[in-house]
């Protein structure tokens, strides 16, 4: 929970998709069994760090709407506001910070893709996490960052301190 004068963002890459049906369009790509353990792990550390989101910012998707699903069954003590909002979907930095501005709760999980999501955590803060894998920002990556605003339509790039950075593989 953030306090008066705060918002928290956690943003998180999707977790590991699958590509064993060719049929399938890259939207309707779920996650495979690697990602499932991921985003179960992130839920778990979401939830042991008391990073409990009260609104999810989620590409329509249906990897990132598997990756809710799993990340939400570990976190127990809230259930937050979930829009799923299209315009998410493989979005520039700049379209995600304008549906970022529209969130209403202090803390906001959401969910993209990359090399959107990338350039979005890059930009966010006033220093970058001090990590090999962060410009990458591979499947399942998450930075928790804090603003210190009262209203998320005030965020602007180069603004937000960071809290955390992670990463799982969900080998196990």
């Amino acid at each position: 929970m953030t306090s008066p004068g705060y918002r928290r963002l956690i943003l998180t890459r999707h977790a590991k998709s699958s590509w064993d049906n060719p049929e399938l369009t890259d939207h309707d790509r779920p996650l495979n069994a690697r990602g499932r353990r991921s985003a179960l792990e992130l839920g778990d550390w979401l939830a042991s760090r008391g990073y409990d989101p009260e609104e999810v910012l989620c590409s329509t998707a249906q990897r990132t709407r598997e990756t809710w699903e799993w990340v939400s069954s570990a976190i127990l003590e809230v259930r937050p506001n979930i829009r799923f909002e299209a315009g998410l979907y493989h979005a520039s930095p700049e379209k995600m910070l304008q549906i970022l501005q529209t969130a209403a709760a202090p803390t906001v999980l959401m969910i993209g893709h990359n090399p959107g999501i990338a350039e979005f955590a890059a930009m966010l803060p006033a220093r970058v996490p001090v990590d090999p894998d962060f410009r990458r920002y591979p499947t399942a990556a998450t930075l928790v960052i804090d603003f210190q605003t009262d209203k998320w339509a005030d965020v602007r790039p180069g603004q937000g301190s960071v809290l955390d950075f992670v990463r799982f593989d969900g080998r196990g």
